[in-house]
């Protein structure tokens, strides 16, 4: 049986106001949340990422939608992981609270672009 075409899928994050809100001091928490975030992401069975892009220096803010903060892009095997992909802002802690406190996050689900003859 063929193996299965994987989604390319674009992680889109938008930092929000929270993070913004926190003293200075304590935001360096939020971005060890992040590092864990990525390192959990990328090693999830079925997930590839392939590269990734932070706009934090040309957007300052808060991002509730686009233009987002940072983008994944990961060829990812199926719905359920990407879902469980997303889930991981739910999982990660960063203090008393969860990632998503600090930040959001949307799939975008395609497929690798391809000249169609």
């Amino acid at each position: 049986m063929a193996e299965a075409t994987p989604l390319r899928v674009l992680f889109c994050i938008g930092i929000n106001q929270n993070f913004f809100d926190l003293p200075l001091d304590q935001s360096g928490q939020v971005w060890a949340g992040f590092g864990q975030f990525m390192s959990e992401l990328g090693g999830l069975d079925g997930v590839t990422v392939i590269g990734s892009l932070d706009d934090d220096v040309h957007q300052v803010g808060p991002s509730g939608s686009w233009p987002w903060t940072a983008y994944l892009l990961a060829d990812v095997a199926d719905q359920p992981t990407v879902g469980a992909a997303c889930n991981l802002l739910r999982t990660v802690r960063v203090g008393e609270h969860a990632l998503w406190k600090y930040a959001r996050i949307e799939a975008r689900i395609g497929r690798s672009a391809e000249v169609r003859g």
